[in-house]
């Protein structure tokens, strides 16, 4: 067929960990298709993705086959916000509401960029993929006859409850007051959600308030798309599979896990396989040669994720807790909640002398803002991850079978610990947000629960094993055989080409 190739341009919403994905889902339609892809977001954003690109070992652009970075016009100064702030990192609950409401901002210079495409091309682009943030690009997708289809960054399950919480407000009882435990639309009525599991501004949404006058609209609008992708696999979370079908009434394919192809190779090789633009606080290879140091499955690694951090209460008890317990462990600081978490971090907020005996004993790592997670994840010495439950950090942990000692603090962190215990056994939860107690000694002893060599920490251990083979097998394909992930990509990309 002559003329130019098919295009699809992609929206994500202006967080690092939707922009990954977004580039990982890019790359596998690039490479299964060969059709132009082109990613649009603030010009920050563009820049950041420009150079995870570039960084990264693997290219993703030849002469032939490409995936092309837009910035559309945006100063955060005019949305209340501070200088040069084009996405979620460091920003408080009011700064990250005032984001999203901004996003909608891009939306001229989106439907310009479709327009140029559809002008220099004599055809329109064949789909629109957004973020379920931004789904205001249906009305753009509409206004030109073409296919708008929503991309999910996170799991099923946790998307699922995210959705039905946000557009039920199931939490709330008819009086106006507030329920302890809930079930949602969708799930099964034996599924119980607790309110210590909604954030706090979740848990005081009423639907007129500002957090529900930004996500009722977009979650409603993205229900009107054509279709949905998920950034799961089917056997790994079948009953959030189902209910996220309940709950989203378009077509829904799980395409994932979006992360790095090293990362699911049977047997990866120790190396670099890292897929951000950050500069690490620490350098890989001193990263790996610590871990180096350390016997087989005995590290904890300890990470919030790129825009969360802690109480400094808390974090004076977690580090008590890590010392205590007597496990190396490498840990991810930022300055805590109430503090500027692009400061420099003080000594204070740590037990006094903390750092220096740990480097002196060898037993932590600590690593100032951004650490090399994913040679980290897979090197043989990390035996367990303390997380915050983001979907990202989710998928690459299970992927090498490390198991997680979960920390939910935003977004649906706190729905997806709670799959990961109740579902797939391969988690426990230390505490939850910034409500739930914590103290040194309950520390010690859930690190010594998981990281055990034999009991839960060895169940959880081969759970985490079995779900990292059902990833590996969802995106292999060999001798005709398609896993279930690579096969649906293929069966959304036949609607693209009828």
């Amino acid at each position: 067929m002559g003329g130019p190739r098919k295009h699809v341009v992609m929206l994500p919403f202006m967080a690092q960990g939707h922009l990954i994905p977004f580039l990982a889902l890019a790359r596998r339609i690039q490479q299964r298709t060969g059709f132009t892809i082109t990613i649009a977001n603030t010009p920050l954003n563009i820049q950041y993705l420009t150079s995870t690109i570039a960084k990264d070992s693997s290219k993703i652009s030849t002469p032939e086959s490409e995936i092309r970075l837009v910035a559309l016009p945006y100063n955060s100064v005019d949305h209340g916000l501070p200088p040069n702030t084009e996405n979620t990192e460091a920003l408080s609950p009011p700064q990250i509401v005032s984001l999203f409401r901004s996003s909608r901002s891009l939306e001229p210079a989106f439907r310009r960029l479709i327009s140029d495409i559809t002008v220099q091309e004599g055809r329109p682009p064949v789909c629109i993929v957004s973020d379920i943030f931004m789904a205001w690009t249906n009305e753009a997708a509409k206004a030109v006859g073409i296919v708008n289809i929503s991309f999910t960054t996170g799991g099923a399950y946790g998307t699922a409850a995210y959705m039905s919480i946000w557009l039920n407000l199931p939490h709330r009882s008819l009086g106006g007051g507030i329920k302890e435990e809930f079930s949602l639309p969708g799930f099964p009525d034996s599924c119980r959600f607790h309110i210590s599991q909604l954030h706090p501004f979740l848990r005081a949404a009423d639907g007129t308030d500002e957090w529900s006058r930004v996500f009722q609209p977009s979650l409603s609008l993205s229900l009107a798309s054509s279709g949905w992708l998920c950034n799961t696999v089917e056997e790994m979370e079948p009953k959030g599979r189902e209910i996220l079908r309940k709950v989203v009434k378009p077509t829904v394919w799980c395409i994932g896990p979006l992360i790095p192809p090293s990362m699911l190779d049977p047997s990866p090789s120790p190396g670099f396989v890292g897929r951000t633009g950050k500069e690490p606080g620490v350098s890989p290879e001193k990263c790996l040669e610590w871990l180096d140091s350390h016997p087989k499955e005995s590290v904890l690694y300890v990470s919030f994720g790129s825009q969360n951090t802690i109480t400094a209460s808390r974090m004076m008890e977690l580090a008590m807790g890590l010392e205590g317990s007597k496990k190396p462990f490498i840990w991810v600081i930022r300055p805590p909640i109430g503090f500027d978490l692009k400061a420099e971090f003080r000594p204070e907020w740590f037990p006094e002398g903390f750092e220096e005996r740990m480097v002196e004993t060898k037993q932590g790592l600590v690593v100032h803002k951004w650490a090399p997670q994913l040679e980290i994840l897979c090197h043989k010495s990390t035996g367990a991850f303390l997380s915050h439950c983001g979907w990202n950090s989710i998928t690459e942990s299970l992927s090498q079978g490390v198991p997680i000692i979960g920390w939910p603090l935003a977004a649906e962190q706190a729905y997806n610990s709670k799959m990961l215990v109740e579902d797939m056994g391969v988690a426990v939860e230390l505490t939850r947000g910034m409500q739930g107690s914590l103290d040194k000694e309950e520390v010690k002893r859930v690190i010594g629960v998981v990281m055990e060599k034999s009991g839960k920490g060895e169940d959880m251990r081969k759970k985490a094993v079995e779900i990292g083979e059902l990833m590996r097998a969802a995106v292999k394909e060999e001798g005709g055989h398609k896993g279930s992930s690579v096969q649906a990509m293929d069966d959304f990309l036949s609607t693209l080409c009828p």
